[in-house]
């Protein structure tokens, strides 16, 4: 009877043991694949806009050492970054040119397609974000509200082996989501540079 209990007891002993260093290796491994993982982990971009009744623009945006990695469904693998951006919208072509600005926060998802190179990496994005623009009317459009919500969708390739050039093309949507009877929307296809450091 002791035996056996002794038996249960060390079997019981070293599979924990067992466990234990399982757990402790692949945290381990975890780890260094996450530090490697973690250079070139911050973006900075720069776009051109142009769309909606002769409007141009530029984007600057900031991509902070902020992701998620998420497996969903029907999609499978999608990582998950934040994107702050600094709009700058100018309008040509009225009866005077009119500029403004605005400031928007967006979560960007990213999701990796088959690319015709293993050299030049492709993905997805999509997001829907929150704007705030400057001016309510400019430009003889009025978008009904200083709050906008941003929405886009782009194709993104890198353009260099270490994968810290990328360029993206994407279409931005503006819109107030219906929050005011005036909801014109804009419209923008955009060319970005992004740089990851």
């Amino acid at each position: 009877m002791q035996t056996k209990g002794k038996t249960f007891i060390g079997q019981h002993l070293r599979n924990t043991v067992l466990s234990v260093s399982a757990l402790i290796i692949a945290f381990s491994s975890s780890l260094a694949i996450a530090e490697q993982q973690n250079t070139n982990t911050q973006k900075a971009s720069i776009e051109y806009m142009t769309g909606t009744s002769d409007m141009h623009g530029m984007r600057i945006a900031y991509r902070p050492d902020i992701k998620h990695t998420f497996d969903l469904p029907l999609i499978g693998e999608t990582k998950l970054e934040w994107e702050a951006s600094l709009n700058l919208f100018d309008i040509h072509g009225s009866a005077k040119n009119e500029a403004t600005y605005g400031l928007s926060l967006s979560p960007v998802f990213l999701k990796s397609i088959p690319s015709f190179s293993e050299r030049y990496p492709l993905a997805v994005e999509f997001g829907i974000g929150v704007a705030y623009v400057h001016e309510e009317k400019f430009g003889g459009v009025n978008i009904g509200s200083y709050y906008q919500f941003e929405d886009r969708i782009g194709l993104v390739m890198s353009i260099n082996e270490e994968e810290t050039a990328q360029v993206a093309l994407r279409y931005i949507h503006y819109s107030n989501g219906g929050f005011n009877t005036k909801n014109p929307g804009l419209d923008f296809i955009t060319l970005a540079y992004l740089h990851s450091f």
